[in-house]
């Protein structure tokens, strides 16, 4: 989860973009007040385009991977099953990528173990000295597909969605 911040100054021309609180572009003067500020997230190609729309008036966009952020939101919401959790003394965001089955916690990669179970599978894995697993099980209805749940310590966690 990233947090960009995008600073603009309407009469200088002046164009800040941090990351997650770090800068990571600064153009103190600029004579072109519209224009793109390209830079990278992960490793996929960001852009932050400023469009003039009345007099000292801007319009700002921004697109992730090529697509327009709302677009590129709803493709996350398809491929990502996101939960927060509080495991012992931290908070966890432990997401799921539906189409490799990997699962990362806090941004990080996690090792896992898959078993095949009755009606489904199971994905084991750790956060901390915490017993988790994904358990993957038909929903009964083709346009639905896989229904994914995520326990802790034996517990079921409710789903939040994408963030």
């Amino acid at each position: 989860m990233y947090k960009i911040e995008f600073e603009h100054g309407t009469t200088t021309g002046k164009r800040v973009v941090r990351v997650n609180g770090r800068e990571i572009i600064r153009h103190d003067w600029m004579f072109k007040l519209v224009g793109k500020e390209i830079f990278e997230v992960n490793q996929v190609r960001c852009a932050i385009t400023i469009e003039a729309v009345a007099m000292f008036a801007y319009e700002y966009t921004l697109t992730v991977g090529g697509k327009a952020y709302e677009k590129f939101r709803e493709q996350q919401k398809k491929a990502l099953q996101v939960w927060h959790v509080h495991c012992g003394d931290e908070d966890a965001r432990i997401c799921l990528e539906k189409d490799t089955m990997d699962i990362w916690v806090n941004g990080s990669k996690v090792n896992t173990t898959g078993e095949f179970v009755e009606d489904g599978t199971e994905t084991h894995f750790e956060v901390g000295k915490n017993v988790c697993y994904i358990k993957s099980q038909s929903s009964g209805k083709r346009n639905v597909g896989l229904v994914h749940q995520l326990y802790v310590n034996g517990q079921l966690v409710e789903d939040i969605g994408p963030s």
